[in-house]
């Protein structure tokens, strides 16, 4: 057949690919450990010896009393008839067997200074819980009195407790809030004599600018990249998020919030990164519990299929839904092996 581009043409564009391709995005073997389905974000003053057990048994005595056999969990919720024991009996197994996944202990939202005693008391409390999976919620770096508390708080805590913590950095605008993170965690380490590496955190991406930067770039893998392998997370904070949009009454199915969603799994693909939710706000409190649920049902099920499969649970009440919708959604969409795994904790 006749052709015009000819092979030594042909060849060279080969060598310039070949030259010119980027290097592939290291993936952290760590990405491989089994996910959280959830983080439990508890407000520092809010914290107690037996959170993990009393968040459970809370949830537990509200599925008893608001749903109290599968049907009635299945009428709120909208569980699949054919589903609806199976989810309901491994919903009050893992309430009752292992409730609480991961917490972070939120030390950004106090009106005043939370002190030195509260981080104190958040390291103390790690080490007492024991998870597999736990840590605090510093303030952010956008001033530099919040600054100054944030790295106070970091320094107390991670000091305190002496070995690895999950660590979480809100409202990351620019990257090098990043930079200097990553800087702060290479000198805990090797003055604490941790291994290199060990401090990893993740990045709240709760402001536009953590989405789209200020030229119009996709602003999550540069923020990926700045963190230098200390990305654990990114935790989408749909509310801040659509506020600094200008959308202060944006719900968090906004078409606003799912480009940024799409955006944050795009340029997270390939890295190990893992992506958590937002919190659904509408508590399931007092009269509010069947919409709570409802609410908080559809809302995990979204994020687990727009590729965010851990969100942020912020009242015990909610475990109820989200381990109604996980386990709906492995049923539907897994493996039996993954189901056996999720409801063992493993």
């Amino acid at each position: 057949m006749r052709t015009t581009l000819d092979g030594a043409l042909i060849a060279g564009l080969v060598a310039t690919l070949a030259e010119t391709a980027p290097e592939p995005s290291p993936v952290d073997s760590r990405a491989a450990v089994r996910q959280p389905v959830h983080t439990c974000l508890v407000p520092v003053e809010d914290a107690t010896d037996d959170m993990p057990a009393r968040w459970g048994a809370l949830a537990a005595a509200a599925l008893a009393q608001y749903a109290p056999d599968p049907a009635a969990l299945a009428g709120i919720v909208g569980l699949p008839p054919a589903l609806a024991t199976t989810v309901y009996e491994r919903v009050c197994g893992k309430l009752a067997t292992d409730p609480v996944e991961d917490v972070r202990i939120d030390l950004s939202h106090r009106e005043h200074d939370t002190g030195d005693a509260d981080a104190a008391r958040a390291a103390e409390l790690l080490a007492r819980w024991c998870l597999p999976e736990s840590g605090i919620r510093v303030r952010s770096f956008a001033t530099a009195d919040s600054f100054r508390r944030a790295v106070r708080s970091l320094d107390l805590a991670v000091t305190s407790l002496g070995r690895p913590v999950t660590l979480t950095l809100p409202e990351v605008t620019w990257t090098e809030q990043v930079s200097v993170m990553v800087g702060l965690l290479e000198v805990l380490e090797r003055r604490l004599g941790l291994p290199d590496g060990a401090l990893r955190f993740e990045i709240g991406v709760d402001t536009a600018r953590a989405v789209v930067d200020h030229v119009g770039g996709a602003a999550v893998p540069a923020l990926i990249a700045a963190g230098e392998g200390r990305v654990s997370g990114l935790v989408f904070g749909a509310d801040t998020y659509a506020a600094t949009c200008g959308l202060t009454d944006a719900s968090a199915d906004h078409p606003a919030c799912d480009f940024a969603r799409h955006l944050i799994l795009v340029g997270a693909a390939g890295s190990g990164v893992r992506l958590c939710d937002s919190p659904t706000t509408l508590l399931p409190t007092e009269d509010a519990v069947a919409e709570g649920w409802r609410r908080h049902y559809q809302q995990v099920r979204r994020s687990l299929a727009l590729g965010f499969p851990q969100g942020v649970d912020i009242h015990p009440a909610q475990l109820v839904a989200r381990y109604a919708a996980v386990f709906t959604h492995r049923l539907e969409t897994h493996s039996a092996e993954s189901l056996a795994n999720l409801s063992s904790g493993s």
